[in-house]
């Protein structure tokens, strides 16, 4: 039987891939947090890079808000959106 969080880290990533073969537009709110989850999820800390200082500031809040979300919590709620709004 597979454990709990080899099943949790198989369905994250395939997640990650259906986001990452998706290319129909997806509201802001969603993009955002997907991404504060997905960097939660694999522990990234580092500050968003990019070039707009408004996009930047939009990450950082997302990653603000999702402070207190745990690696596995982060992972699941990554899916649940996916599931949500990509399915």
């Amino acid at each position: 039987m597979m454990e709990k969080d080899t099943l949790l880290d198989i369905k994250f990533n395939e997640a990650v891939d259906k986001v990452n073969e998706y290319h129909s537009p997806l509201p802001a709110d969603i993009l955002l947090r997907l991404y504060a989850y997905y960097k939660i999820a694999n522990k990234n800390f580092e500050n968003p890079r990019s070039r707009k200082p408004l996009i930047n500031a939009f990450k950082t809040n997302a990653l603000f808000q999702a402070k207190d979300v745990t690696e596995d919590e982060a992972k699941q709620k990554y899916i649940d959106l996916v599931e949500k709004y990509i399915s």
